[in-house]
């Protein structure tokens, strides 16, 4: 399984930015795919989930409102679209797809670290005061 993503870059305060994930290989087992984001001298963090069956998303309480995640199965693409940016949002970016919900899987599940099996190098977003 492999996964990129891009899209990041350098945005001003109340800007936009839409970044893309791809997934390929052997993904036919997996149920989500999140971006979490990690900045300077902090723990990696979750921002949001999708759920590829049916579409569900999980969202951080921090971006919720402002940005939205959504994901195109027939290109196996995630974005995350990122809307009214803050200095705070700076971080790098990850994508990471999960190998399969356990049955019955409670909300939590999409927002631990260790639910996801693959991850992605990373996009740096950066938003300047």
């Amino acid at each position: 399984v492999q996964l990129q993503a891009s899209g990041g870059g350098l945005v001003q305060a109340g800007g936009s930015l839409r970044l893309s994930c791809a997934a390929s290989g052997r993904t036919f087992s997996s149920t989500a795919l999140g971006w979490f984001r990690q900045a300077p001298g902090k723990e990696r963090e979750f921002v949001a989930a999708v759920r590829w069956s049916g579409g569900s998303t999980y969202y951080a309480d921090s971006v919720k409102g402002r940005f939205t995640i959504s994901r195109d199965n027939a290109k196996n693409t995630v974005y995350l679209q990122m809307l009214s940016l803050k200095p705070e949002d700076t971080a790098v970016y990850y994508c990471a797809l999960d190998s399969g919900a356990p049955p019955y899987a409670s909300d939590s599940y999409y927002s631990r670290m260790n639910t996801y099996d693959y991850w992605g190098k990373g996009t740096q977003v950066t938003v300047s005061s």
